[in-house]
């Protein structure tokens, strides 16, 4: 499988996709620094929140295949500039989470505007807690 590296703001639900996705328990815990596994890198959600980390998720691209914007499906705010995709020399897709909530579908555009304008390609939309749209992801990584 190809080695994931997930970004996004805190509360985005990057640590429970990644347990979903490696068939672990879902167990709520907060990343405080970089975690790094064989098959994937979690980034504290504090990282992407706050641009003097940017070093830190930068060079820790060069240890993954894919890098993972992540953003849930009922936030109000986007973490990720146009373009922001073009800071990586790799293939950078798009993960909305907790798509199993309801939301209109103003909140569900702006969601994937955003992330296309960040020049994330393919967008997946997953629920790690119905275990909901992770068979396209985890084809696209194998």
């Amino acid at each position: 499988m190809k080695r994931l590296l997930l970004l996004g703001p805190s509360r985005s639900g990057k640590t429970t996709l990644l347990q979903c996705l490696r068939g672990e328990p879902l167990v709520y815990r907060k990343t405080q620094s970089m975690v790094y596994l064989d098959d994937a890198i979690d980034s504290p959600g504090e990282y992407i929140e706050n641009r003097h980390f940017y070093n830190a998720l930068l060079s820790s691209a060069y240890e993954a295949d894919v890098v993972g914007l992540v953003q849930n499906i009922d936030s109000e705010n986007c973490y990720f500039s146009p373009m922001f995709a073009t800071l990586f020399n790799k293939p950078v897709i798009g993960i909305i989470t907790k798509s199993d909530i309801l939301v209109t579908d103003k909140q569900r555009e702006f969601i994937i505007y955003q992330l296309k304008q960040a020049g994330a390609d393919p967008l997946f939309s997953v629920s790690a807690m119905g275990r909901e749209g992770l068979t396209p992801l985890l084809m696209y990584l194998e």
